[in-house]
């Protein structure tokens, strides 16, 4: 039996390093564990339950805008969306289908990637670049916001220039904002204090991260976040990976939803998803670029 060359187990060995390195910057493995890790793990009664959703709007061209959209929240007293364009910064209220409703001019809010929605007429906005977060409030008659006469917060954590601060989320009830950063490294952190709602108290504001724990993330980035404030469990958007995460209350995936064609009756895949909200009936939406609106919904038993 003839042995094989030296050439050809250096080809295979070559071979197999590619195959490797491929897996594991795309996270295969990881992927590959948690979809095996599904057939004997017991039900969590108060997940999401995303692989149950369907795509009822894809694909919905949001007309009206010159930029690219970046994040989404809900405003559940409005009942609309907000979403944010960083290149002319606007803050631009979008109704549940994908309609523009009105934009409102940022001024010295500099690379604006995220909005979240934390009280009535009230909202928080990122700076990717320079890591600020910067309360605005708004009413029906605002036409321009000016970060300079806004509450700021500067955390300076891992500053990596566009690889900042790409998504944000809001506890209510434990008063916690998520932030995440995109990637190099891709963490979530979870900050007190801010915005600072009690001008009796003295400013004191806590960050906290968990990089053992988002390092179970089998995704390649972090571009938008979401809390349920009905289960506690939070939803992580990757564009690259083109999957939605629901993250249980120890940071653990539990259930996920594709957006790659064919999944979730996807006729295309979502080109770049930019971001995520859901309301409080459970209704997914998500946007992309370039400037394109998605719903998804659990179907009625």
């Amino acid at each position: 039996m003839r042995r094989p060359r030296p050439l050809v187990l250096c080809l295979m060995l070559v071979a197999m390093l590619v195959a490797g390195s491929v897996a594991q910057h795309f996270r295969l493995f990881e992927r590959t564990w948690f979809q095996i890790s599904l057939l004997w793990q017991s039900t969590d009664a108060s997940a999401i339950n995303l692989g149950d959703y369907r795509a009822v709007i894809q694909g919905k061209k949001i007309d009206g805008l010159e930029d690219d959209v970046s994040a989404l929240t809900y405003d559940p007293l409005r009942k609309s969306l907000f979403t944010v364009t960083n290149q002319k910064s606007e803050l631009v209220e979008l109704s549940l289908d994908g309609r523009v409703l009105r934009r409102i001019g940022l001024v010295g809010f500099g690379d604006a990637e995220a909005v979240e929605f934390i009280g009535p007429n009230t909202y928080v906005i990122t700076d990717e670049r320079q890591q600020r977060l910067i309360k605005v409030t708004i009413d029906d008659n605002t036409h321009t916001l000016d970060a300079a006469q806004a509450e700021q917060l500067t955390l300076g954590i891992n500053p990596s220039g566009n690889k900042g601060f790409e998504g944000l989320a809001y506890d209510s009830a434990g008063k916690r904002l998520f932030v995440a950063k995109e990637r190099d490294p891709m963490l979530i952190y979870e900050v007190r204090g801010f915005p600072h709602d009690n001008p009796q108290q003295p400013y004191a504001t806590h960050v906290v991260s968990n990089p053992r724990r988002d390092a179970r993330l089998f995704v390649r980035d972090l571009s938008s976040l979401q809390f349920d404030e009905r289960s506690g469990h939070l939803l992580a958007l990757s564009d690259e990976s083109k999957l939605l995460l629901e993250l249980n209350l120890d940071g653990r995936p539990v259930s996920t939803l594709s957006l790659k064609k064919g999944r979730h009756g996807l006729e295309k895949s979502v080109p770049q998803a930019e971001g995520v909200a859901m309301d409080e009936e459970g209704t997914v939406y998500v946007v992309s670029e370039p400037n394109l609106f998605y719903v998804f919904k659990k179907p009625k038993e």
